[in-house]
């Protein structure tokens, strides 16, 4: 029974399910079908509302551009105005107000560029007119004001001020770096060589405004004109400052008609009137269109050619001419100093017109160089020559030093002053030896005025004299080369070689003067009865001695007569070239009487024979060779 109703129970459960389920599966086909029908509505009005949105974004685009054409407009309709607005402050030019105009000038010049570049809109013809003829009228004004203020600040260089400024070494180490560049001390090239203190050219509150003037006038167009007011300024300017200095324009004639010593003058100062120029002035020049036409190029390079082009050719004009002109031997050494300066100043020049524009002026530099080297090298060669042609036939009457000689060891012992430059010269020197060429070339020139001091020798009839010529001459030349730097450069050899030399002439002086009297006192020149060798005489006559000693009187006086106007310029030859005669005559004459007293002692007619004591021909021989005028010596 229980068992049964459970059952029951159930059941109806599960008919309830079923009934649920179903009534589920009604809701959700329900369901389903609204779900459609909203799908197919939705659809339906998105295609109804398609074209609605379509406007709406074309409107928003649409106000976008209105935006931006009204933005545009306004931004071009300043343009057309900006004529009227700066138009006053242009026309009254930079005079009073050099900043406002500039601005002025600056708005005017994109105003152009703009209307250059919107040529399209309407009306931008007369606005770009107006504009231009604007900026031409204010750029008139300001080439006119950028004239005046460099002509009123460009003033000459004092003379005296370049030459306390001109380097030498001590100066040069005790200065301090010049500035560089247009207002900060910077520029595009290191142009201005260091330790150097450059004159001021123009006040440096005023660079920064002709900077700012170059500038505007070559943007706008007007390079050309600022150039030219540029260049016509500080050509004259830079004119004036060489001329105060003292720099002459002189053709080549006027230097070919100038007397030596004239021109010697000039070359000095040409000398010093280079340095200056190239280390200060132009350096200077250098630094100021670096300042003026910063970021300029190529208008920098050309305005700094075009200012100093006339100034550096007058200045090479002079060196060409002196290079060019008729050699002579006294030249060599000033063209050895142009040469010099010239070589020395080339690694300046070579910085200062560093630019494609002054090109000309480089090689115009290096072509004097070449000139002045082949010059001088020409003019020692032709001095050479002239040492060994040299054909003067009057003889130096009292023996001394030639001026040849003198002349010849002054200038060689000058040329050991530039013995870099002539070994560069001549060429290079044997290895180890950089000196060798030079060396070879005095030597030639010492050999030469040798063989020429042989044949003048040859015009004294005195052999004597020719022997002191000649020790004299050569004596001097080995003193000179002793006391010189030629001395290293000539070496030991040949100095003790021509030493030898002057011994020589010295020894022969002696036997050709005094070996005749000499005979006379030894009997060896006997002519009328024989000496005898016994110490009383008695196998020579009376007479036979006293014949010997008035020869040797007569020639004693006459060798007195003769060399005490001859001449030995140095005082330790003279008085050895004395000793000697006395070393020998002295002790001879003193024997001589000693041995034949006896015979000669016989009164008052002794004084007749001897008439010298040994004394005094050593006193008279003390007064050979002093040059002096012919005087009487008897006591």
């Amino acid at each position: 029974m229980g068992m049964s109703s459970e059952v029951e129970a159930l059941a109806a459960r599960a008919q309830f399910m079923r009934e649920s389920m179903g009534k589920s599966q009604s809701i959700t086909d329900s369901m389903i079908s609204i779900l459609g029908s909203f799908d197919h509505r939705l659809s339906a009005l998105e295609t109804s509302m398609r074209p609605t949105q379509v406007r709406t974004h074309a409107y928003r685009k649409a106000h976008e551009n209105i935006d931006n054409t009204l933005k545009a407009a306004e931004s071009v309709l300043t343009q057309f105005d900006v004529s009227r607005q700066v138009e006053n402050k242009v026309l009254k030019g930079p005079e009073n107000d050099l900043g406002g105009f500039l601005a002025a000038v600056d708005q005017l010049q994109n105003n152009v560029e703009f209307f250059t570049l919107n040529s399209s809109l309407k009306a931008s013809d007369g606005a770009l007119n107006h504009a231009r003829g604007l900026l031409n009228k204010g750029m008139t004004r300001l080439a006119e004001e950028f004239k005046a203020l460099l002509a009123q600040h460009s003033k000459s260089v004092d003379p005296a001020h370049l030459r306390e400024l001109l380097p030498n070494p001590t100066k040069q180490a005790a200065s301090s770096p010049s500035g560089g560049g247009p207002t900060d001390g910077k520029t595009d090239l290191p142009h201005t060589p260091p330790l150097l203190v450059l004159p001021t050219l123009i006040l440096p509150r005023v660079v920064p405004q002709l900077r700012e003037m170059a500038r505007r006038l070559v943007a706008a167009g007007y390079h050309q004109q600022c150039l030219k007011i540029y260049r016509d300024v500080r050509v004259s300017t830079l004119e004036q400052s060489l001329q105060k200095l003292g720099v002459e324009k002189l053709s080549k004639d006027d230097v070919q008609k100038m007397q030596w010593e004239t021109l010697e003058g000039k070359i000095g100062k040409w000398i010093q009137y280079m340095s200056i120029a190239v280390k200060l002035l132009f350096a200077a020049e250098r630094k100021l269109c670096d300042q003026i036409w910063y970021h300029l190029d190529p208008h920098r390079e050309k305005c700094f050619a075009d200012v100093t082009d006339s100034s550096v050719h007058m200045l090479l004009s002079f060196g060409e001419a002196i290079a060019k002109s008729k050699k002579s031997p006294e030249k060599l050494f000033v063209l050895l100093d142009m040469h010099e300066t010239m070589h020395n100043l080339l690694p300046e020049i070579e910085v200062v017109f560093s630019g494609e524009s002054a090109v000309g002026m480089r090689e115009a530099a290096m072509g004097l160089i070449r000139r002045l080297a082949q010059t001088a090298k020409d003019t020692f060669g032709d001095f050479e020559d002239a040492v060994g042609k040299d054909a003067t036939k009057t003889p130096v009457l009292d023996g001394t030093v030639h001026p040849l000689t003198s002349y010849v060891i002054n200038y060689v012992k000058f040329l050991f002053d530039y013995q870099s430059t002539l070994n560069q010269l001549l060429g290079e020197g044997q290895q180890g030896k950089p000196n060798s060429q030079l060396a070879a070339a005095t030597m030639r020139i010492m050999a030469v005025l040798q063989t020429n001091l042989d044949n003048k020798a040859k015009l004294y009839r005195d052999p004597a004299l020719t022997h002191i010529f000649l020790m004299n001459n050569i004596h001097y030349m080995v003193r000179s080369v002793r006391r010189s730097e030629a001395k290293d450069l000539f070496g030991d050899d040949w100095v003790q070689r021509q030493r030898r030399i002057v011994q020589q002439h010295a020894n022969t002086y002696q036997r050709a003067a005094w070996g005749k009297a000499l005979g006379y006192l030894s009997g060896s020149a006997a002519s009328s009865g024989g000496l005898g060798s016994s110490s009383d005489g008695s196998s020579i006559s009376k007479s036979a001695i006293k014949e010997r000693l008035k020869n040797f009187n007569l020639l004693f006086d006459e060798l007195y007569q003769r060399q005490t106007q001859w001449t030995i310029p140095d005082n330790e030859l003279r008085e050895a070239v004395r000793l000697a005669v006395a070393e020998v005559l002295l002790p001879a004459y003193r024997s001589f009487v000693k041995r034949y007293s006896s015979i000669l002692d016989t009164g008052k007619s002794n004084s007749k024979y001897v008439r010298y004591s040994p004394e005094d021909l050593d006193r008279m021989l003390s007064e050979f060779f002093e040059g002096k005028a012919r005087v009487d010596h008897r006591r």
